[in-house]
């Protein structure tokens, strides 16, 4: 019996934030046919990921590793969360 493990997908973001809409209307798009956990981090009341992501907002974690900035792509979103499930 094969066990499918569930990715954990984050997003280092703030509001008001037209690429960060950007990446969770893909994230939104892929995860209706490759199901994963999603965490949606405001970094605006926080100076430490402030200080980390403030200038490369959207950053996109696939289970705990950095995968993309700026903008996601959904072609490679798919390759990293079908990477394991073959």
């Amino acid at each position: 019996m094969m066990t499918i493990t569930r990715h954990k997908v984050t997003l280092y973001g703030k509001k008001e934030c037209c690429l960060c809409d950007q990446a969770m209307d893909i994230l939104q798009k892929v995860a209706l046919s490759v199901p994963f956990d999603f965490e949606k981090t405001d970094i605006s009341d926080n100076p430490e990921l402030l200080a980390k992501f403030g200038l490369t907002i959207p950053v996109i974690f696939v289970d705990g590793v950095q995968a993309f900035k700026y903008r996601v792509n959904e072609a490679r979103l798919r390759a990293l969360l079908h990477a394991d499930q073959a």
